[in-house]
């Protein structure tokens, strides 16, 4: 464990719950992934247990294989965004796939709150709103979700970085 701690450079043990998190991540994308490819599947119609099996089996398949690219990803992003310690890249990650993840799933809601489903509005009208209406939730949503996972700078210095290079650039002048 101690190994584990070096390697992170976790020096208190309420941080472990990063890696700890990142890991029921991992395996809670692969379980998803295992289940959607599992059950389009007729292969194990005759065989419950096998079909359990198979989901664990590709599971966690799924969850190294992502764990994997995931470190190849940490060892490139670990000298540009100069963390202070390498436990704070899984925090980081953390909060961007819930602000991901959040930020699509909010922006169906919003857009019936203003009359436009998927059902009342054409598809090259209903998706782009969608997509247009995600950024702004994001934005905000990447700030306050990383102000929560202990990363409030560094997700200030992404943002006003980001809304620099998209023509904002005059809201951030000190």
């Amino acid at each position: 464990m101690q190994n584990f701690k070096d390697r992170w450079e976790i020096k208190k043990d309420w941080q472990l719950i990063f890696p700890a998190l990142g890991i029921i991540g991992l395996l809670l994308s692969g379980y998803l992934l295992a289940n959607k490819i599992l059950n389009n599947s007729e292969s194990f119609t005759d065989s419950y247990t096998l079909l359990i099996l198979a989901k664990i089996l590709l599971t966690l398949v799924i969850a190294v294989f992502f764990l994997w690219v995931t470190l190849k990803i940490f060892e490139k992003l670990e000298q540009k965004w100069k963390v202070t310690y390498r436990w704070e890249l899984i925090a980081i990650f953390i909060a961007f796939a819930i602000t991901g993840s959040t930020s699509a799933k909010i922006s169906d809601p919003v857009l019936s709150i203003l009359g436009l489903t998927r059902e009342t509005t054409l598809g090259y009208i209903y998706w782009p709103l969608r997509i247009i209406l995600i950024f702004p939730i994001y934005q905000v949503l990447l700030v306050i979700v990383g102000w929560l996972f202990g990363q409030f700078s560094f997700f200030w210095e992404f943002e006003k970085k980001m809304l620099s290079r998209l023509g904002f650039a005059r809201f951030f002048e000190s």
